[in-house]
């Protein structure tokens, strides 16, 4: 009778000879460590998949968050006009200074409801990360180094400087 089998070379399993344990525990070890390696890159993958997206929720925050920097920053000179139409009024009453009153509210108004704030340091101490000294005066009763007299208002959006306050600084 002749082999029909289609494959001549595979043998039997009765004609198979004792497998080697020490090879197939080392297979087995190889996969296992192939395993761990692939679920050691599946993690760093997913770890920088959320760093990822973390990161983009966070531009995406700082993108809204800022988004009004360019027209609230040319909204500045309005509102120093404002406050220096005001003060050259002085003491007058009269509809046009109660005019520039409320168009200067407003306008601080929609600056604050977009995160805008104003930095008036007068009598405070200065800080050179958020005032710009302009000079220096001898100032027998003000305390060396608070801020005298503010030139220009700073504002600053959301926490972050827009424009720093000129300020007469108090010599030591």
């Amino acid at each position: 009778m002749q082999n029909q089998n289609p494959n001549p070379d595979a043998q039997a399993p009765e004609d198979a000879p004792d497998l080697d344990t020490d090879s197939l525990a080392n297979e087995l070890e190889q996969l296992r460590g192939a395993l761990g390696d692939l679920r050691e890159e599946a993690l760093r993958e997913r770890a920088e998949l959320e760093n990822q997206r973390k990161r983009l929720a966070r531009d995406v925050d700082q993108a809204r968050r800022f988004a009004n920097e360019k027209l609230l920053s040319q909204l500045l000179p309005v509102l120093d006009s404002l406050e220096a139409g005001l003060k050259a009024a002085g003491d007058a009453t009269g509809p046009l200074k109660d005019g520039l009153e409320l168009t200067l509210r407003q306008l601080l108004k929609v600056g604050e409801d977009n995160g805008l704030a104003q930095i008036n340091p007068e009598g405070e101490a200065f800080d050179p990360e958020w005032h710009q000294a302009i000079s220096q005066l001898e100032s027998p009763g003000a305390e060396p180094g608070s801020v005298l007299q503010v030139f220009q208002k700073g504002y600053a959006l959301n926490e972050r400087l827009l424009r720093p306050a000129l300020v007469v600084v108090a010599a030591g």
